[in-house]
């Protein structure tokens, strides 16, 4: 085999930057009269990229192409059994998603919150990101400002001081004190600069000859570099990424939870995101391939657990066969936590006839019954919440290397 000479990565534009004054609101103790004094920073200006062609180096490009391959694969694979996996796989990539910014809780806890259930505010905050990402792939057959909006909108509803799906109007900033972007690691360009950079990010996202998942990882990196919310914008970027694998096709049935990979190594992550920044594409584009392929690894195990898991329920059920218990399996198989209206409506019964099936659940020991004292008993399947537990812990393994 004749030895290829690796192709260089194509320069990619730098951000450039534009003077800004601070105007502190007020300012409190020894150093208030300092504080007070309006300073100079610099916000971003990035480039448009509407026309470019972002050319990573071989190593990510071999790797990409790898990945997307791998990803509509194991996408294929679940098309005939999406409606038993594709619930818990959002919820993970939704999970995994939060957790990146530090916001973690267990799948029982999430479960819970999306019934209504209250305790943990972390858990609500991802059963939030559940819905978002559950727009996006509703939103993924036109990328459009407006689809991005309406990500923010449901990921944020009911924080008002966060303007969900609204573009921001003040500075944003990562890094540093919160109440100054003096000195910060990255201050994201101006509110006035948003709506065109949205524009110009749609309009390469829509690009068919780019491949799909450099396109993605590029998109993505754009995104966060405008940073167009107060608040969201790294959960809403990665739904933005689930939204444009469907769009592409790369994914047909299910949400591949790509953030799960990410979460091997986030500081990695953000060191492409700042290459991005930097003009080079290679990093992100990496980080996201070897995600990809990380996520698919874990989730096989995820579905390879659950399969064991129902096939163990079918020997222990000792319902009659015509009986709503064996139907209702697959239900909990997939949200490993119920209530009975929920039960009912999943089965197309009135509420007071799920009630049998679930004691027959609960008395072969596949499911246990709390009450929550606001809400009434709910149903669990410890060993489901289990899996996926196990499935986030894997997820947050950082790999030797």
């Amino acid at each position: 085999m004749t030895n290829v000479d690796p192709i260089p990565a194509q320069t990619w534009p730098k951000i450039e930057h534009e003077q800004q004054t601070w105007v502190p609101m007020s300012s409190w103790g020894l150093n208030a009269e300092y504080e007070s004094v309006p300073r100079r920073y610099r916000s971003a200006v990035p480039p448009l990229i509407a026309g470019l062609h972002p050319r990573p180096d071989t190593e990510a490009e071999h790797v990409a192409q790898i990945a997307t391959q791998e990803l509509s694969r194991f996408d294929a694979e679940l098309g005939t059994r999406v409606a038993a996996f594709a619930p818990v796989l959002l919820r993970s990539e939704a999970a995994s998603s939060s957790q990146i910014e530090n916001l973690t809780a267990s799948a029982r806890a999430i479960f819970s919150a999306e019934l209504g259930a209250t305790g943990s505010r972390n858990a609500d905050l991802i059963a939030s990101n559940t819905r978002a990402m559950q727009a996006s792939i509703e939103l993924s057959e036109s990328v459009s400002p407006g689809a991005i909006l309406e990500m923010h909108a449901v990921l944020m509803a009911g924080q008002n001081r966060h303007t969900p799906g609204a573009w921001r109007q003040e500075a944003v900033w990562i890094g540093t004190k919160s109440n100054s972007p003096i000195g910060a690691e990255f201050v994201a360009p101006s509110s006035e600069r948003v709506p065109k950079l949205i524009d110009d990010l749609v309009s390469f996202s829509a690009r068919q000859d780019i491949p799909a998942l450099i396109l993605i990882a590029v998109a993505h990196a754009q995104f966060e570099t405008i940073h167009p919310f107060t608040d969201g914008n790294g959960r809403t970027g990665r739904a933005l990424a689930q939204s444009l694998l469907r769009h592409r096709g790369v994914t047909r049935n299910v949400a591949v939870p790509v953030s799960a990979g990410l979460l091997a190594d986030v500081d990695g992550y953000h060191r492409a995101l700042t290459s991005y920044r930097e003009g080079d594409v290679s990093p992100i584009v990496l980080a996201m391939a070897e995600a990809s392929l990380r996520a698919i690894a874990n989730s096989r195990t995820l579905v390879a657990e659950i399969d064991v898991i129902r096939a163990g329920w079918a020997e222990r059920l000792t319902a009659r066969r015509s009986s709503n218990a064996w139907k209702l399996l697959d239900v909990v198989a997939q949200r490993p936590v119920i209530d009975s209206a929920t039960a009912a409506a999943a089965l197309g019964v009135m509420q007071p006839n799920v009630y049998p099936p679930l004691r027959a659940l609960t008395d072969s020991g596949i499911l246990t019954s709390k009450t929550d004292h606001r809400l009434g008993p709910f149903w669990r399947s410890d060993e489901i919440l289990g899996a996926i537990d196990r499935f986030a812990e894997r997820a947050g393994r950082r790999e030797r290397r």
